[in-house]
């Protein structure tokens, strides 16, 4: 069994309060580590952290609109203020599927502030102590879209593809003080956004998957754990969880 040395360690998590990112805080919580969980929705939010924590001492539930570069500083000042952390997992997304003629320069920015920008600001914030203190991972939640050319996707595919840029040049900086930076490519997740597209569209989208079914965020959280622990020596690369959908 992986002993990933988590147990104690403090992870924050964003995007945390629904679908991969609940099942991100259920497995580093099952490792024995400390919980920063952030996300917009305030209330799903503590209503998770509650459900799974009910003493409240190993999940701290933080809101914050990652859009904001001053939220996000804040944010990152109560956390470390409640305990250092060791492992970042950039999960939270926004989504936007909308052909190229569609979309306007306000939604092109947002999407591009959450899905990237956001992992910039959060990465150089809480690397420092990483740094200094010998030890650090940081997981990227990238996509396949990022990887793959697909209609209505301009936005989200090239901010995703431009995270799979930063995980390598983040990787490449922060290697010489014991920090690794690593992406994970999901294709579909099962979760109820993917779920509500319909049970005809579903099919046909899992049809082009040749496992033959989507994953689950439980197989796509368990490889996040792996690079975040300490017998992980990987770092700039992009794990694919993707049922063969994209062979490489």
């Amino acid at each position: 069994m992986l002993d990933t040395g988590l147990a104690g360690r403090t992870v924050l998590i964003t995007g945390s309060a629904q679908g991969l990112g609940a099942a991100l805080v259920r497995a580093f919580l099952d490792e024995g580590a400390y919980l920063a969980a952030l996300d917009i929705d305030e209330t799903a939010n503590r209503e998770l952290a509650a459900a799974l924590d009910p003493s409240g001492a190993r999940i701290l539930p933080v809101r914050a609109d990652l859009s904001d570069p001053g939220a996000i500083a804040a944010a990152c000042e109560e956390i470390q203020a409640w305990r250092p952390v060791d492992v970042l997992v950039n999960n939270a997304a926004r989504p936007l599927a909308k052909t190229l003629w569609e979309i306007t320069p306000e939604e092109w920015d947002e999407v591009f502030a959450v899905n990237l920008r956001a992992v910039f600001l959060l990465t150089r914030a809480l690397a420092a102590g990483m740094c200094e203190r010998g030890f650090g991972r940081i997981v990227n939640m990238a996509s396949i879209a990022g990887q793959t050319p697909r209609p209505t996707g301009a936005a989200y595919g090239t901010a995703k593809a431009g995270l799979l840029a930063l995980t390598r040049v983040f990787a490449a900086e922060l290697a010489p003080y014991g920090v690794t930076v690593n992406a994970v490519a999901p294709a579909m997740i099962d979760t109820p956004m993917v779920r509500s597209v319909g049970p005809d569209t579903l099919a046909a989208l899992t049809a082009q998957v040749p496992l033959g079914r989507i994953a689950t965020p439980e197989e796509v959280a368990r490889v996040a754990v792996f690079l975040a622990s300490r017998e992980s020596f990987v770092t700039g690369a992009t794990y694919d969880v993707n049922g063969g959908a994209l062979m490489r």
